[in-house]
């Protein structure tokens, strides 16, 4: 924020501010609904502050959108810019727009990895849970990999089971990729290890990868190590010859689960995906609590 803020008094930003009024014309203070890319979108895009708000006090409508129904607010969270978000928000754009694929700005937010853009949404009525078949702000904040995004989203009630249409669950996206630390938050959150897509489980897209560390972290969770996928395979049978997620699963098969394990695992199970976070606030040794919240 403290960069965007120093645009201010940037030459270049008001020579910009000056040039694209000059565009806007019959744009500003119109009720058009739709335009091509406007010089809102572009100060939008490029977190040119001072231009924002000169078009804005112009009044260029904060909603306009593109033929695709892209929205500047929309710009503004893809380029992680909080403050022209801010701008735009305070000037009546809509934290929910959906442009043509049905994303809002919150999932651009999360797919740029922005942490201030997605408090910013989150604390102005975007929901987290918008109604999609295709990726979810979740799936957005999984499949790059931005753990502290993925975190914030949990806590402010993201279904963690949300089935997207291309990838699955966020945690089928997370063992694709091989973001292990995304992988945790979701199990930790109650995120079902061997939940199916076209029947792959998590585990079989992370053998097939050969992440040896997503395979350990699933398997701490209770994944099944034997559950077949569409051809008939086990996830041991879709690792490369030599590798170690190969040893680590054949390592696996071949011993039983200790008693312990198997108590975490049942307690866990028996608290419900949607209670674990009392799990620390039980009346037990601080040993058996780290165990159980996998600390």
């Amino acid at each position: 924020m403290a960069r965007d803020l120093a645009n201010l008094n940037r030459t270049e930003d008001i020579q910009e501010a000056i040039r694209w009024l000059v565009d806007l014309r019959d744009i500003a203070g119109t009720a058009r609904s739709w335009a091509d890319r406007s010089p809102l979108h572009d100060a939008a895009c490029y977190g040119r502050v001072l231009a924002l708000k000169t078009l804005l006090d112009q009044g260029a409508c904060a909603n306009l959108s593109t033929i695709d129904s892209v929205t500047p607010l929309h710009e503004a969270c893809l380029g992680g810019h909080a403050v022209c978000a801010k701008m735009l928000i305070s000037a009546g754009a809509q934290v929910n727009a959906r442009n043509i694929d049905g994303s809002t700005p919150l999932c651009d937010a999360c797919s740029r990895g922005s942490v201030s853009c997605i408090n910013l949404l989150l604390s102005h009525g975007a929901e987290v849970n918008p109604s999609l078949i295709t990726a979810s702000p979740l799936h957005e904040a999984v499949l790059r990999g931005h753990q502290e995004c993925v975190d914030i989203l949990i806590e402010n009630g993201a279904r963690i089971e949300h089935t997207d249409c291309h990838h699955g669950t966020p945690l089928h996206v997370a063992c694709v990729r091989g973001h292990v630390d995304c992988a945790k938050s979701l199990l930790l959150a109650g995120a079902n290890p061997n939940a199916t897509k076209n029947h792959e489980t998590p585990l079989h897209y992370a053998a097939q990868n050969n992440y040896t560390a997503v395979i350990q972290v699933l398997v701490e969770h209770g994944a099944n190590i034997t559950a077949l996928n569409q051809n008939g395979k086990r996830a041991l049978h879709l690792t490369a010859e030599d590798s170690e997620a190969r040893q680590l699963l054949f390592y696996v098969e071949g011993h039983v689960e200790s008693l312990k394990q198997l108590c975490r695992l049942t307690i866990r199970q028996s608290v419900g995906a949607g209670r674990l976070e009392y799990l620390s606030s039980l009346k037990l040794p601080d040993l058996m609590l780290n165990f159980l919240c996998h600390r």
